[in-house]
């Protein structure tokens, strides 16, 4: 079984988000193997699929999980999984994906880049729950419930450096949402070419800080595009590794576009 690590969100080595990416020739094995497997490549989601009959409503079955969990949706294994679909010959074209969170397709693009197409977030304003301020280390302005597909709270922070600057308390975090928290807050300068910054922490799924999270900007696109009066914008998120996630809302579905490079390839023996 063939085994590859993508880096997503990105066109360079060693940054973006890293996805461990396996293409199956039959079905899902047994959940346990699949767990073990992504535990052993210990990166934020490492995807599985394999290919589906050509006669239904989509053409791969896919599946995510973290090294503690399966998870409903993720953006950056997904591009992941694409790119080595094209970049092997796997598949041409727009693919379709069968997932949890309904049929999810990805495009390939003129530039070299892959447009995701997944459903929009339902932001939901919520009070700001007693005791996240401390957890986070900075009052947010704002938070929203995004609803059951990724199950996050979204907080809107009061600038850009205070994201760059935060240093939560995870252990106390991991009390406020299904997954985890996004943090999020405006440009403070759009002519470096992103419109809004993002940080995402999911202890709750064994992932202290996400590096780049596709799920999360169908939640931060209906966010900023409301408030910055525009469909298309661009994303950064400032971990570590950092990467940008374009993003076009068009009403129940958000594109997501972004590159992907493959840094390892290997054969998994176990």
């Amino acid at each position: 079984m063939r085994i590859r690590i993508v880096d997503a969100f990105t066109a360079r080595p060693f940054t973006g988000n890293p996805a461990g990416v396996l293409l199956l020739d039959d079905a899902f094995p047994d959940d346990n193997r699949l767990q073990n497997i992504a535990l052993e490549v210990n990166h934020a989601e490492t995807a599985f699929a394999h290919r589906l009959p050509g006669d239904g409503e989509a053409d791969w079955a896919l599946r995510w999980f973290t090294p503690a969990t399966e998870v409903n949706m993720c953006g950056h294994a997904t591009l992941a999984t694409a790119h080595v679909l094209y970049s092997t010959g796997a598949h041409e074209g727009p693919v379709r994906f069968a997932t949890l969170s309904g049929v999810l397709s990805a495009t390939p693009c003129e530039d070299g880049s892959i447009t995701l197409d997944f459903p929009t977030a339902p932001l939901t304003p919520v009070e700001l729950p007693e005791g996240v301020a401390e957890a986070l280390g900075t009052e947010p302005l704002t938070a929203f419930d995004t609803g059951p597909n990724i199950g996050d709270l979204l907080l809107e922070l009061a600038d850009e450096t205070s994201v760059h600057a935060l240093r939560p308390d995870l252990k106390a975090l991991s009390a406020y949402a299904e997954r985890g928290v996004i943090a999020t807050a405006r440009a403070e300068n759009p002519d470096l070419g992103y419109d809004f910054v993002s940080r995402c922490f999911f202890p709750n799924v064994g992932i202290d800080e996400d590096p780049v999270t596709g799920s999360a900007h169908t939640a931060l696109a209906p966010y900023w595009s409301e408030r910055l009066g525009r469909t298309d914008l661009t994303g950064l998120q400032a971990s570590r590794r950092s990467g940008r996630v374009r993003t076009g809302l068009r009403g129940r579905r958000t594109l997501l576009t972004g590159r992907a490079v493959t840094v390892i390839e290997g054969e998994l023996l176990a």
